[in-house]
Order: structure tokens, then sequence, then C-alpha cells
């Protein structure tokens, strides 16, 4: 049906196809039966076992509103936000545009969201039915921008799964600054302080950028594992790599998702790996929309596999259709169980 509809849907400007999108959800109380042989896709991660690796990528569902109808539709998890402790429209629109023939997005949305207060009400009354990633980050006119995330987690710390600190969007100035020694130390080190008064026990995840060279890489994945640190999402959002794409977007200002960063965050979420190993777990994000592509994340060291871009080419049935593919390449491989493909090409 979606591939029916889609030339329609895109009709319609990318921002307002995702309204349609969130509001169809609501009103979507289908579930999909498991896929034959699902044990397969079971995984253990944070000490909890999930249905599936493949889930959706923060950014899709900004302010926690659909996130249950989410899971009807077959992701073993989801990440909500990015989340503010003030509600924000974000950047002037157009600030999303789609690249058609390259199956990508440039979005420069700018954080925007219904801010902290409402979205943890929404949370309580809505009680997740899985595995629950909630991404945080601060306010664009923030003075203190570490008060800020210290802010959201205190809002959330007891309503997810894992917290995602969000230090590489490229649409908030100066926002990757954190990937900095001394910035991403003392970010990490209050946070912890925070956790500690909290009596909290919710893991934290490290999102970050695409566009790390290996001395960054190096750097972070010493901090993350000094400071144990147990997720890191690889990766974000480029605000380069334009030179081999086809649509005239392409000269848009803001971050790149979909199949040109597949690459890109492949070699990235390798490159950590080695360093890692499975001291600090990889959720493997970027250019996702078969099989294929979440069997080379999890190969190249992901636990699991996160996808946004995606679902806007592919539709909602994706995660269905990818977990069905993922079971026969596993099987294929002669491995009994997708954790057991982690790391494999490395």
């Amino acid at each position: 049906m979606f591939n029916i509809f889609r030339p329609l849907i895109f009709k319609f400007s990318p921002e307002v196809a995702h309204s349609l999108a969130i509001k169809a959800l609501k009103l979507n109380n289908i579930s999909y039966s498991k896929p034959k042989d699902s044990h397969i896709l079971e995984t253990t991660f944070c000490d909890k076992i999930l249905p599936s690796p493949i889930g959706v990528a923060a950014g899709f569902d900004k302010n926690a509103e659909v996130y249950n109808p989410l899971f009807n539709l077959g992701f073993g998890f989801v990440e909500v936000g990015t989340i503010t402790p003030k509600a924000q429209f974000g950047n002037p629109k157009p600030r999303v545009f789609r690249l058609e023939e390259d199956e990508a997005l440039i979005n420069r949305l700018g954080f925007n969201n219904s801010g902290s207060d409402e979205i943890s009400k929404r949370i309580k009354e809505n009680i997740k039915k899985g595995f629950l990633g909630i991404n945080i980050g601060p306010n664009k006119d923030s003075t203190n921008r570490i008060s800020d995330y210290l802010i959201c987690f205190r809002k959330f710390h007891n309503l997810a799964d894992y917290i995602t600190i969000n230090i590489s969007s490229p649409n908030t100035e100066n926002l990757r600054d954190f990937h900095n020694r001394n910035e991403l130390n003392s970010l990490i080190d209050k946070l912890k302080k925070e956790k500690k008064e909290l009596n909290s026990d919710v893991p934290l995840a490290i999102k970050v950028s695409p566009d790390l060279n290996d001395d960054q890489i190096n750097e972070v994945s010493k901090i993350i594992l000094d400071q144990e640190i147990k997720i890191i999402i690889i990766s974000n959002t480029t605000d380069k790599n334009r030179e081999d794409l086809k649509n005239i977007n392409k000269l848009e200002k803001g971050g790149l998702s979909g199949k040109p960063i597949e690459k890109i965050s492949n070699e990235i979420i390798s490159k950590f790996y080695k360093i890692l190993k499975n001291k600090t777990k990889i959720i493997g994000v970027g250019g996702v929309s078969n099989g294929n592509d979440a069997f080379e994340k999890i190969a190249r060291g992901a636990s699991l596999v996160q996808l946004y871009t995606g679902m806007v080419y592919r539709g909602p049935s994706i995660a269905r259709k990818i977990s069905n593919e993922l079971i026969i390449l596993l099987k294929n491989k002669g491995f009994k169980n997708v954790s057991e493909a982690i790391g494999t090409k490395n």
C-alpha cells in the first residue's frame, strides 16, 4: 500500500508528510505477527531481552507520541527525542529536504520539540510496551548547556531504558565541541554525579558525529572506556559528503542522512569497535533499508541497529521486511542467533 501511495505522499513537504505519518500511527492498532524463527533475532542489551535488534532512531518520534505503535510495527526498540528542557520551534522552515534519487534527507530542524515537561508527562501517561531510549540535548539559546543536559536527565532517568546524550547534531551551533576531551569529560563527570545523587542505574549513551577523524575517534574511545560509558551510537547526520549526490537539494545546509551515509557510518563503526570491543556496546545507524544493510552494521560491531530515513522511503512495514531478510541471512551464514554475528567482519 505504501508503494502505491508514496508518489502522493511525496507531493507534500517532508514535514507535512511526517506530521501525517505521526497522526496515522496514533490511529494504528495493527500488530504484526512475529516472523518465522524470530528467536534468531532475540538479543540481550543492557540486561534486557529485545525481540529484535532493529530500532527507530531519534528524530522520527521527537515528542514521544507514537513509540508504542512503532513497537507494534515490529521494531525491537525505539529512541525518542531529541528533547530539550524548554519547548522550542527550531530553525525556520523549510528545513527538511528530500533527495529522492539519493534515497536521502537533509534536515536543519534544530531540536524542535515540545519540551521536557510536556514530553515527560506524556511518557508517564503512555506506559512503554518495549525498550525505550530517550535522547536529550540543550536549548538553542542556552547559556549553560551542561545544565540543560542535567535538567533533562532528571526528568527522564526513571522513564527510559537508556538516555542518549546528543553531542553530534550539526544543526545546533558548536554542539560538536563536546567531542573535545575537556568538554566531553566535564559533561560525563557531571552526568555521572547526577546519576549517583539520584541513585539511578539508567545506562548512558553518547551519540557521536560521523565526521570524526581517526585521532578524534581514538580520543573519544579513550574517554568512553575511562568513563565506563555503556553505549555509543554511531552515528548522527553529516554536514559534509555532498560530492556524489545527484539531487539539487544537496546544496541545502543541514545534516545528511540515508543511503549516502551508509558507508561512512559502517567505516566508523568498525574503527570504534576495534578499540572498544565488547566493553561498550554500539548502536549503528545510517543508511539502513534492508536486511543486508542491517547485517553489515552488525558484522562490523553494532549490537543494535537504528533507522529513520529508510522508513521515509520504504514505508511502515520496513521493520518486518528487514527482520525477515536478516533471519534468512543469518541462517544462510550459519548463525543461530544475531549476537553471534557481532563484529565478525573485524
